[in-house]
């Protein structure tokens, strides 16, 4: 089944718990309308936004981040692990407001960054093909784009293992302690598999759902702790297929909980039931969730800190990109789970979105460096991109903002 046809039964789902309380539906309504108004205006100021960041690059230079001390936009080639979300953000926007708009910096951005198809040697291809030929695909039914996808998910495969049956992220390095015969796997590999699934439905080869599942269930038995939350990075025996390590990259310690890596996990478990219809996905999913937004370190708008555990909190970063992630999931989340979740899950990511759509997150056009989002963190511990824009941030944050748009309308 196509992304657009999921959400649209998500919304069809949500309309139903919405009707179901006559105070809930009261007091859920007037908080919702109020920001779809927010929404509207934000999606407008988005395209322009974005209409200022294109005049700034061109093909094989991707808008990346922004630093501020140096007023200087950082770009990067198509291979690294971010360049589809610029044209996907693009393909987002032109979508929602039934413009052509951006079409030909989408064509370019895309005819620059298809020779990835072929690139062995990253995990992050649903990131770099999905969100951008996996959007064109969706939307402008373009037969090349469907052979690209599927020459995507034939090199992902390549990187999967079947006696630990997980798909390695990095390659062994000394920097992620990773030997020769070990497997160094992440939690945000979790958001390469939607590239598979379309794979499988589109080829009828359940080679490409097989590999998935196997990850999905792979990482659940091993990335997370009992209370949910997940460990960053696992190493694991290639001969064995063993788990022999749980340690960090970007989290602030191996036992932490790195706050976008649990809205990695939220967003890939919701996504794998979503696909496979296992309850056991959807169960993952909430639990995930439920460690999130009952976490006492959660701030009060909802904006976590850069890791749930980090010294001095709270004196520390927040970070808007886990929270855009963290919105867009809980978005389609509400709309599996029973009604008190329901309404809870639906609450905390509109309380997400109103924050980062406030003065205090959301730049103001020709500001920012082009992007949307002030205060994503990247990478603490290695002192890269902190308090800053981040194509991802953005990308999830407008995706946020059209589920929630569509499911308002959808209702009405």
């Amino acid at each position: 089944m196509s992304k657009m046809k999921n959400i649209i039964l998500i919304f069809a789902i949500c309309s139903t718990f919405l009707s179901c309380d006559t105070t809930g539906k009261k007091e859920v309504t007037k908080e919702t309308d109020s920001l779809l108004i927010t929404i509207d205006s934000s999606l407008q100021i988005a395209t322009r936004q974005y209409e200022f960041l294109s005049k700034q690059v061109t093909p094989g230079n991707y808008p990346k981040t922004y630093n501020k001390e140096k007023n200087k936009l950082e770009t990067s080639g198509s291979g690294w692990w971010c360049s589809g979300f610029y044209p996907g953000t693009m393909l987002y926007l032109d979508e929602v407001s039934e413009t052509d708009k951006f079409q030909n910096q989408i064509t370019a951005f895309l005819g620059n960054l298809q020779k990835e198809q072929y690139n062995t040697t990253t995990h992050d291809l649903g990131f770099m093909m999905f969100c951008s030929f996996g959007n064109a695909e969706r939307i402008l039914k373009n037969q090349k784009y469907e052979e690209i996808l599927m020459n995507s998910a034939r090199s992902l495969s390549t990187r999967y293992n079947d006696t630990a049956k997980v798909i390695r992220s990095w390659d062994s390095a000394p920097w992620n302690h990773a030997g020769n015969d070990q497997i160094a796997v992440i939690i945000d590999n979790m958001m390469n598999l939607e590239l598979l699934l379309w794979a499988s439905d589109f080829s009828k080869d359940s080679t490409f759902y097989n590999i998935a599942v196997n990850h999905a269930n792979t990482t659940m038995a091993n990335h997370f702790r009992p209370d949910f939350s997940s460990f960053h990075e696992v190493i694991y025996d290639e001969n064995t297929g063993e788990a022999i390590a749980h340690i960090t990259n970007q989290g602030a310690a191996d036992s932490s909980s790195w706050s976008r890596g649990q809205a990695w996990g939220l967003y890939g478990y919701t996504m794998m039931y979503r696909e496979t219809g296992d309850k056991k996905y959807l169960q993952q999913a909430q639990h995930i969730a439920d460690y999130i937004l009952n976490n006492s370190k959660l701030p009060k708008d909802k904006i976590p800190y850069w890791d749930f555990d980090a010294p001095n909190i709270p004196n520390v970063n927040r970070d808007s990109s886990a929270a855009a992630i963290m919105a867009s999931a809980l978005i389609e989340l509400c709309t599996y789970s029973e009604e008190d979740k329901s309404k809870r899950y639906l609450q905390n990511a509109a309380l997400m979105l109103s924050t980062l759509l406030s003065p205090e997150y959301f730049a103001k056009v020709g500001e920012n460096g082009g992007f949307l989002l002030k205060h994503g963190v990247g990478n603490m511990p290695n002192n890269s991109e902190i308090d800053t824009p981040l194509s991802y941030g953005d990308y999830y944050l407008v995706e946020a903002m059209i589920r929630y748009k569509n499911l308002k309308n959808h209702i009405k």
